[in-house]
């Protein structure tokens, strides 16, 4: 199916290709300078500091509706073995088989496609089943650090979960830093709550992920705009499921992904945050959400901290 002119016209408005050079792999992180991270570091105040993972374990969010994406199957390899003889320093192992984008992630840029090609006109062919991503994998994304900005967009319309048919956009998107007297700017790791994720918390893991709240195809131009280095937010499919153009599935994917060069975060528990920002009385926070380097992997896990 060839894509509607008002997502081709959405696309070319917002994209990013050659802006940071042929080279660049990691898109929009580049927003993130030197100047940026000091700045973010100065809105430290209390040293509150608030986890935004979810548990990784075999009652995770994975429920077999993505192919393959397991959730983490933990195995003891060694129990209190005596490695050097008895009497020794007994010592205890442990591996994991998981979906890198099981639980609290991020999306790398390659994690999808559109006509075959990826961020910056590179080929999707360029991602192979042994070789994994072999630009723009993951591991390009080697420190993220900035300043965080919460959007609490449920709270600033009043509810504690948005409506699983809700469409986020640039006008919630402003209501949300208005409730918050914050503003987005360049540079900033922008997260988005919708309350969605409350589902999982009370053990909902079908209803959590579809039908879901999400972002709006409208959204990433206003990120653009705004020179965002990155965006999470706390549901499965990050935007809005099923999508608003009927038949245009991942449409905020492939505009975030491809054109933007701009990671996107799902499966962040907000919720915390959430109470710690209205007590507090301030939404800007110094965020760390460096992901774990896979290399060339389309994504993998992070145990996001905001510090207050």
């Amino acid at each position: 199916m060839a894509f509607p002119s008002e997502f081709l016209d959405l696309a070319k408005r917002v994209n990013n290709w050659g802006r940071w050079g042929s080279d660049d792999e990691i898109g929009t992180l580049n927003l993130i300078t030197d100047n940026v991270v000091r700045a973010a570091a100065a809105v430290v105040r209390s040293g509150r500091r608030v986890p935004l993972a979810v548990p990784l374990s075999q009652q995770g969010i994975q429920t077999g509706m993505i192919r393959g994406r397991v959730n983490p199957l933990h195995s003891m390899i060694a129990v209190n073995w005596e490695m050097f003889g008895p009497d020794t320093v007994a010592t205890s192992d442990d591996v994991v088989t998981m979906g890198l984008q099981a639980g609290t992630h991020w999306d790398a840029l390659p994690h999808v496609s559109r006509a075959g090609r990826i961020y910056n006109n590179r080929p999707a062919s360029g991602i192979t089943a042994h070789g994994g991503a072999s630009r723009s994998g993951i591991d390009k994304a080697r420190h993220i650090v900035s300043r965080g900005v919460l959007l609490d967009v449920a709270a600033a319309l009043g509810v504690e979960r948005l409506a699983p048919d809700y469409a986020v956009g640039p006008e919630e998107l402003e209501a949300a830093e208005e409730f918050g007297r914050v503003r987005v700017r360049p540079g900033d790791l922008v997260l988005i709550r919708t309350g969605q994720i409350r589902l999982f918390l009370a053990g909902d893991r079908e209803g959590y992920a579809v039908p879901s709240p999400g972002l709006s195809v409208r959204c990433p131009e206003w990120f653009h705009a705004r020179d965002v280095a990155a965006v999470a937010n706390d549901t499965l499919t990050f935007e809005i499921f099923p999508p608003e153009i009927e038949n245009v599935w991942l449409a905020v994917h492939a505009l975030h992904l491809v054109e933007m060069g701009m990671l996107q975060g799902q499966n962040w528990n907000l919720e915390e945050l959430s109470e710690v920002c209205a007590q507090e009385r301030r939404y800007e926070f110094l965020l760390s959400a460096t992901p774990e380097p896979f290399v060339g992997a389309t994504g993998a896990p992070v145990a996001p901290i905001a510090i207050l």
